[in-house]
């Protein structure tokens, strides 16, 4: 599966402000945890297509962008619309937990 598009700090804002939906995946390239949760947040990019968009952050090239969104620990998930958080998966959770917390917001 070919690699989801990766935010800058200075493109969040823009990307986030829309009516549809987007799944910012919260990541570091040190993070064991989140190299695990890389392939189901990809395999869910593929089932919400239509419905939300799926995009990364990194935070170490990110830092200010993790603080300000008070992203604490790496993984960790943010559901927004309208620039508004909806809500927020920290850690590694199964697809399935993923995708049924997600579809109560879409």
């Amino acid at each position: 599966m070919a690699a989801l598009p990766s935010l800058t700090a200075a493109a969040f804002d823009d990307h986030i402000a829309g009516d549809d939906p987007v799944l910012v995946d919260f990541w570091a390239p040190w993070c064991g945890s989140c190299r695990l949760l890389t392939p189901t947040v990809e395999r869910l990019a593929g089932e919400l297509a239509g419905r939300a968009r799926v995009v990364t952050v990194d935070v170490d090239a990110a830092p200010e962008l993790a603080a300000r969104r008070h992203v604490m620990s790496v993984p960790t998930l943010v559901l927004y619309r309208a620039g508004a958080e909806v809500t927020r998966i920290a850690g590694v959770k199964s697809r399935a937990t993923l995708l049924a917390t997600l579809e109560a917001h879409l």
